[in-house]
C-alpha cells in the first residue's frame, strides 16, 4: 500500500503546492481522495498513470477539491479507459456531476458510477472497506477511512512439518476454513496467524468536531487538514478550518499512530510553525508536501 500526496495546498495553490488530492494505491485499486485543479498533471510528474484510478472520493464540492475531475475524465476517455470509474461523494454529488457533463463537451465516454454516501460503511470489498462521516465545514463535507481487512498468513514451520502441500488446502486455511489432512482436522488457528489490517483516515476541511475524532479512532495514518498554525485559530474558526494543534489533538485522542498534516494556507513559506504547534501535542507529526510518498 502506498499513499502519494498530489496536492497539499488550501484554496489558493502556490509554486510548490497544488490543490488537494491524495492517491491511495492498493493492489489493483487506485483510490483518489479529492481531485483539485491540476491533479492529472501532478500524476504525470509523479509517474502515475491515470488508468490506475478506480475510485474518486469527493470530500466536498469546493473548487479546490473537485476542479480537476472534468479534465481527468476526458484524459481517461482519450486513453481508452476500460474500467468503471466509481465516484463517491456527499448528497448532491449526482446533480453536480450532471452539471459538469452539461458544462463540458465530453466527446469520448467512459463508464462512470456515481454514488452519494448515506451511511458510514459505504463500500465493502474483499480486502478492504471504506467508511465516511460528515464533518463540519461551510458546506456538506465528508471525512473518509480506508480500512484493510485482517488477513491470515501461513505458519510456514507448521505446514512444512506436517507436510501440507501448496495449493487449495492452504487457500482454505487462509480463508479461515478448517481442513482435513491425512485423517486429522487442521484449524486455521493451528496453521495460520492473523495480520492486523491497516487504517488510513482522511479528515478534510472542517472545524474540530466529534465525527473527525470518531473517524480517526485507531488509525495507523491520520491525514488531516491544518490550514493554519495555532496563532490564527480565530481565522480558522471563521473559515471553518482547523489549526495544526487541533489536528494533533484529534490524533492524540484517537490513538492514531502517525499524523500527516496537509491543506496549508498560501501564507506559509515554511511549515515549521505549523508542524511545531502540532508536535507540542502529538510528536509523531509531519507536514505533507507535493509528491511525498509513504509506503505502509
Amino acid at each position: 500500500m502506498q499513499i502519494t500526496f498530489l496536492g497539499t495546498s488550501a484554496m489558493v495553490p502556490t509554486k510548490e503546492r497544488n490543490h488537494s488530492a491524495v492517491l491511495v494505491s492498493y493492489g489493483t485499486e487506485g483510490i483518489l481522495v479529492d481531485c483539485g485543479e491540476g491533479t492529472q498533471r501532478q500524476m504525470k510528474i509523479a509517474g502515475i498513470k491515470p488508468s490506475k484510478i478506480t475510485k474518486i472520493l469527493i470530500s466536498h464540492w469546493h473548487g479546490d477539491h473537485v476542479l480537476g475531475i472534468p479534465g481527468l475524465i476526458q484524459t481517461l476517455a482519450k486513453n481508452g479507459y476500460e474500467k468503471t470509474l466509481e465516484i463517491y461523494g456527499p448528497k448532491g454529488t449526482t446533480e453536480r456531476m450532471n452539471h459538469l457533463f452539461k458544462a463540458f463537451s465530453f466527446e469520448d465516454k467512459i463508464e462512470i458510477k456515481i454514488k452519494e454516501i448515506t451511511k458510514k460503511k459505504f463500500f465493502d470489498g474483499n480486502d478492504f472497506y471504506l467508511e465516511a462521516l460528515p464533518l463540519e465545514h461551510s458546506i456538506e463535507t465528508l471525512g473518509f477511512s480506508f480500512i484493510e481487512k485482517d488477513r491470515r498468513r501461513i505458519k510456514a514451520g507448521f505446514v512444512t512439518k506436517i507436510g501440507i502441500p501448496e495449493g487449495p488446502l492452504l487457500g482454505k486455511l487462509q480463508s479461515g476454513e478448517s481442513i482435513t489432512f491425512k485423517g486429522k482436522k487442521i484449524t486455521p488457528e493451528q496453521a495460520t496467524y492473523l495480520v492486523k489490517g491497516k487504517k488510513i483516515t482522511f479528515v478534510s476541511d472542517t472545524v474540530y468536531c466529534n465525527n473527525a475524532l470518531e473517524l480517526a479512532i485507531d488509525s495507523d495514518i491520520l491525514v488531516c487538514e491544518a490550514t493554519y498554525a495555532d496563532n490564527l485559530k480565530e481565522k480558522a474558526e471563521e473559515y471553518r478550518h482547523m489549526t495544526s494543534r487541533q489536528a494533533a489533538l484529534i490524533a492524540n485522542k484517537s490513538n492514531s499512530k502517525k499524523l500527516i498534516l496537509t491543506h496549508f494556507s498560501q501564507r506559509y513559506k515554511t511549515m515549521q510553525d505549523v508542524e511545531d504547534d502540532a508536535k507540542d501535542i502529538f510528536s509523531n507529526t509531519i507536514c505533507a508536501y507535493d509528491f511525498m510518498k509513504l509506503k505502509i
